[in-house]
């Protein structure tokens, strides 16, 4: 083999592993690898009988964590999607979220205390 049809053969080798690199790379970030970015976890504050934020809009596989910084119970309950059941006072809930749509909920024991959670 001479130099010249070597360099051709490392040339075209080279150009292989770089076209399956980059797949490879692009498949990753399209089933959820490192470059797709990782889960977060929101905080929904419960306090002074509101909740904050009242609008919320997470990634599906974020976490939601509600947190009661007032003296009382509270709920945090979407009929038919999720249900905290009573979050005493400095507790807390969390919700995984797996579900896209648009969620809303009410404190069940404060019906007018209201908030949406939106999944994309």
């Amino acid at each position: 083999m001479t130099v010249a049809a070597a360099a051709r053969s490392l040339w075209r080798i080279s150009a292989v592993v770089a076209a399956l690199t980059l797949l490879v790379l692009g498949i990753r970030d399209r089933v959820g690898g490192a470059a797709a970015g990782a889960a977060k976890t929101h905080t929904v504050t419960i306090e002074a009988t509101s909740f904050q934020p009242d609008r919320l809009t997470v990634a599906v596989g974020d976490t939601v964590v509600w947190v009661n910084k007032d003296p009382f119970p509270h709920t945090a309950t979407a009929t038919g999607s999720f249900d905290s059941g009573g979050i005493d006072s400095e507790k807390s809930w969390k919700l995984l979220t797996a579900k896209k749509g648009s969620f809303d909920y009410i404190c069940t024991f404060h019906p007018t205390m209201k908030a949406r959670l939106t999944v994309e």
